[in-house]
């Protein structure tokens, strides 16, 4: 499909963006987890940041596809021969459901590799929505593209297909639709498996970013393993309890955060870290458990991104004790090599495309 686009005038950059996501809830949107725990109705809760993950084709060798990321090793496959098992094979998998070849996609993301802030699925979603738009620029007559429900769930069906386990949706949601929202899973209720609900409008998106923090801790997260722990101990039969306590106590922050009760939020925040703490301790790292406890201290909440294990922690508070945090947290960070604050700003835009002609 892609070969002719190479020698079509009508374009010679694409260039797709999505924004990163912090959360709280997380797991609620694993299959494993969202149908046994449908009667007590499941949802997870995220505010995508304005940590974008940019995207650009560009015409490249007929029949090749190329890949370069910021962390990652450059590789170049015939288009047909790309493996999928590759550390960027999730964007070849991408490039061959679209039929794409004779093109390059460049990569580039604001925030740190393996920071938990869902880089790859970003990208994914990215570069769906960058193929598409592609495909509608050299094939005449084909029909609107793809809106956002259906960007997200192809990015999240490659994704899961490639990995060959459960995966959660909340990454490609935060990325297509931006905002401060939370989701309730109805799987198997029909096409969508989700409803989404706005916690914060748009209008109050400053304020709310001055209620946020951001820090990387300076060690690429693992998430494999720990979500592994957490769906194979579910299925178990193990925690039952506890997880059901969490999705409560989800629950409970949204209504807080949407009544705009910051000080409950908080507390419904510090339970959930400490009922994950108690599943999987090491859900956070020595730095993790440091910014934790000064959080507290400081009188707001926080919460590792993801599944932890490394990564980045996010805290939420009153304004004006999250400004006194984020000066204990840069103490802390100063010393641990890479890591640093981040910016934390609420992205009100989801993706977005650019076509340079």
């Amino acid at each position: 499909m892609m070969d002719s686009a190479r020698k079509s005038p009508a374009w010679r950059v694409i260039e797709a963006s999505a924004p990163c996501r912090v959360d709280l809830g997380g797991t609620f949107d694993l299959s494993t987890f969202a149908y046994p725990l449908a009667p007590l109705s499941p949802l997870t809760f995220n505010i995508a940041v304005d940590l974008r993950t940019r995207v650009r084709l560009r015409p490249y060798m007929e029949g090749k596809v190329r890949v370069s990321s910021t962390g990652f090793e450059s590789a170049e496959f015939d288009a047909n021969r790309a493996p999928y098992d590759h550390p960027l094979g999730l964007m070849f998998a991408v490039a061959a459901y679209f039929g794409a070849s004779g093109i390059a996609i460049e990569i580039d993301s604001a925030s740190p590799p393996r920071s938990a802030l869902g880089g790859s699925s970003v990208a994914s979603v990215a570069l769906v929505a960058a193929l598409d738009a592609l495909g509608h620029l050299t094939a005449r007559g084909r029909p609107a593209g793809k809106g956002p429900a259906a960007v997200a769930l192809t990015a999240h069906g490659i994704e899961e297909g490639v990995l060959r386990m459960p995966c959660g949706y909340q990454d490609q949601l935060a990325a297509v639709y931006g905002g401060v929202n939370a989701w309730y899973w109805r799987p198997g209720a029909g096409y969508l498996p989700y409803v989404r609900r706005t916690v914060v409008r748009r209008a109050h998106h400053r304020r709310m970013t001055r209620r946020l923090l951001l820090a990387y801790c300076g060690v690429p997260h693992s998430s494999v393993d720990i979500n592994g722990r957490w769906v194979d101990g579910f299925a178990a039969g193990r925690h039952r309890r506890l997880w059901e306590e969490m999705l409560a106590g989800t629950r409970g922050f949204v209504e807080a955060l949407a009544g705009d009760d910051i000080d409950a939020a908080v507390g419904f925040m510090r339970r959930e870290l400490a009922l994950r703490r108690e599943i999987t301790p090491e859900v956070l790292n020595d730095t993790g458990r440091l910014l934790a406890a000064a959080a507290e201290e400081a009188g707001c909440a926080a919460r590792f991104t993801g599944a932890g294990g490394g990564g980045c922690l996010w805290a939420l508070g009153r304004a004006a004790n999250i400004d006194r945090l984020g000066k204990t947290w840069e103490s802390i960070l100063s010393t641990r090599g890479d890591a640093r604050l981040l910016p934390a700003a609420v992205a009100a835009r989801g993706v977005s495309i650019d076509v340079k002609a």
